[in-house]
């Protein structure tokens, strides 16, 4: 083989391998949010809706009387779960049931299903009045939690003390997205009524604010997609460990083809 063929073959080598890197790069508009900010016009507006009470939530329920008796009895009871983590840790919590019911002491079984927190208070304050007088309840969540998964820098389970919270403080709660998650295609997982209902969001779209599941209710799974452009199994290869990869591959072919 001539020094000109070798030299030949070192070329189409060396063409091939950055078409491959070129092929891997990923364009700017693929790892960044809001690619259209400059085309919206109007602030986008998107009612909070409050969030319906489901079965197996954990509902923190507190009884204010000006009897002091009163207030011990209902606010201090086995009847309770005491919680133990996260941001919800030493509050205690009432499961709600299959079908909706809590069971409240003295008084039984109340159902609080489909209803909002302040409905619910309103409903137990009700059922309470057949056994004590001027009382006031206030009722909260605790131990809501969502899943984060995928191309985020720490995948787990997250409690949050809100009601609920937005696509994007939810994936905070992992870290964010490293450079290897696709923006635009997360998928969001949600219970509606029974069914397990799946949700394909453009995190790089500003009009997401618009959408309902803007807002990330408790128990959603958020899974964030991998780039088709890179392979997640390199995720731990550096660009540095690439280049000096290839520079060696090319000195040993140089080397090869200038040999006489």
């Amino acid at each position: 083989m001539t020094r000109l063929n070798k030299s030949s073959r070192i070329l189409t080598i060396l063409v091939v391998i950055l078409a491959l890197m070129a092929g891997s790069c990923v364009p700017i508009t693929q790892l960044r949010y809001f690619n259209d900010i400059e085309e919206t016009g109007e602030p986008t507006v998107n009612p909070r809706t409050q969030k319906l009470i489901m079965p197996f939530d954990k509902l923190y329920i507190r009884v204010l009387s000006i009897d002091l008796q009163t207030s011990q009895i209902f606010n201090t009871t086995e009847e309770m779960r005491s919680l133990g983590y996260g941001v919800s840790s030493g509050l205690l919590g009432y499961l709600v049931d299959e079908e909706g019911n809590i069971n409240f002491p003295f008084v039984g079984k109340i159902n609080v299903g489909a209803l909002t927190t302040a409905e619910a208070a309103k409903q137990i304050q009700m059922a309470l009045s057949d056994y004590v007088a001027n009382t006031s309840v206030i009722v909260k969540y605790v131990d809501n939690q969502v899943t984060v998964m995928g191309e985020v820098a720490r995948q787990g389970l997250y409690p949050f003390p809100q009601d609920k919270l937005n696509i994007y403080e939810a994936l905070s709660l992992g870290g964010g997205i490293t450079r290897y998650g696709d923006r635009k295609n997360v998928m969001l997982i949600r219970h509606v009524d029974g069914k397990i209902m799946h949700y394909r969001l453009n995190l790089a779209d500003s009009k997401i604010a618009n959408k309902s599941y803007y807002y990330v209710l408790p128990n959603d799974v958020i899974i964030v997609e991998p780039l088709k452009a890179v392979s997640t199994s390199y995720s731990n290869i550096t660009y540095s460990t690439i280049l000096s990869t290839i520079s060696t591959a090319l000195a040993i072919l140089l080397f090869a083809g200038l040999r006489p």
